[in-house]
């Protein structure tokens, strides 16, 4: 039986807008962002400059004060590793609506492919059980990626996803005017009708 490669995070990112088009969507800084805007720029993608870890805590805040919408978070292992209390914070307060995937590729990719701690002894999904989530997967397979987010986007959370992909780079910029992208995102986030049931 031929054995399936990693997961290639454009091809899953573009799988999850497919499935998920009126979520709400925060991409860290780095190429979750990149992928996140060569599957169609939108306004209701958040993208993150220069803001390394805080993703799942902007998620979070996002999650609570929308709470009939579906919020997606998509971080790194690098992003995830950088704010650890995020996690905690999340499972306390445990939004339904949000689902948080982590790409992990074991290493900071954008800054010259240094490995990161997942690249050795740390484990994600177990920090996320740690931490107190109730729902935790870990998927290396695009099939298993497929198959599992029909759970993650039904079934209410949070959910922490932790995705093993390879490390082919992201091929496309979003656009990097900070102010712009806030007040797109504000204003599709006041003006659409809720996705999330």
């Amino acid at each position: 039986m031929k054995e399936e490669k990693l997961i290639n995070r454009l091809e899953a990112t573009r799988y999850l807008v497919g499935r998920a088009p009126q979520a709400l969507i925060v991409a860290g800084p780095g190429n979750a962002k990149f992928d996140l805007a060569a599957t169609s720029d939108r306004p209701q993608h958040f993208y993150i400059w220069n803001s390394l870890g805080l993703a799942p805590s902007i998620g979070l805040g996002l999650a609570l004060a929308q709470p009939e919408q579906q919020v997606i978070v998509l971080d790194g292992d690098g992003g995830t590793l950088m704010n650890p209390g995020a996690l905690v914070t999340i499972a306390r307060l445990a939004p339904p609506n949000l689902l948080h995937i982590v790409w992990d590729n074991g290493q900071y990719q954008l800054t010259g492919g240094q490995p990161t701690a997942t690249a050795t002894v740390t484990d994600l999904a177990a920090m996320g059980r740690g931490a107190g989530f109730q729902h935790v997967a870990a998927v290396t397979t695009i099939s298993e990626f497929e198959t599992g987010l029909e759970t993650w986007l039904t079934e209410p959370g949070p959910w922490l996803v932790v995705a093993k992909i390879d490390d082919s780079p992201a091929p496309a910029r979003p656009p990097k005017d900070p102010v712009w992208i806030k007040l797109r995102f504000m204003e599709i986030v006041t003006t659409t009708t809720p996705a999330y049931t």
